[in-house]
């Protein structure tokens, strides 16, 4: 019962939530760079380096007809051939790349909309160590210290940028009006 009623607050908190939307996202995510890659980048990038078909990039190893050659890695494998697929794992590293660069795109984004909250705490000026800001005495050395005020949060990035464009339209509103009232 112990473990159920554990489960149960798991489940609650809401961490358990984030995680399988994150894996969703992340699966779906996968599947679309996948195709990116797969699809758009390398026909490209194999055109570029002489009509190689990197899907296809694979060297026989062993196995399979004696002295046969193999056009495509099925070809290959339905023949017993053992393959190293190069262009298979090439085409992997290109979409975990492609991947993490757009996982930390979207962390840069979020990070940038979050609004910084104030630094709460200092260290005291005769033994380093770290104490809050209100405080008037260090619980680590007992030493008198002057409070310190506590300043307001800062402003997220991203706000501080819509209200800058939000006030250059509103100022081209206004000279548009203008130059209505003109004509």
């Amino acid at each position: 019962m112990k473990l159920l009623s554990e489960f149960k607050s798991f489940i609650n908190k809401g961490s358990a939530i984030d995680m399988a939307v994150g894996i969703i996202v992340g699966s779906v995510m996968t599947s679309v760079v996948n195709s990116l890659v797969k699809d758009i980048i390398m026909p490209p990038v194999g055109m570029l380096v002489g009509g190689i078909d990197f899907s296809q990039w694979f060297f026989v190893l062993g196995g399979g007809e004696a002295g046969a050659h193999y056009n495509t890695m099925a070809e290959a494998t339905a023949a017993g051939a053992t393959t190293l697929n190069l262009g298979t794992f090439l085409n992997t590293i290109i979409s975990f790349l492609i991947t993490m660069f757009a996982v930390f795109i979207i962390v840069k984004i979020a990070n940038s909309a979050r609004g910084k909250a104030p630094v709460t705490t200092r260290a005291c000026p005769y033994c380093q160590q770290s104490i809050s800001k209100s405080a008037t005495k260090c619980p680590y050395c007992c030493s008198a210290v002057k409070p310190e005020k506590i300043g307001p949060a800062e402003e997220a990035e991203l706000a501080k940028s819509l209200k800058s464009l939000k006030a250059k339209v509103s100022n081209v509103a206004k000279k548009a009006k203008k130059v209505a009232k003109i004509k």
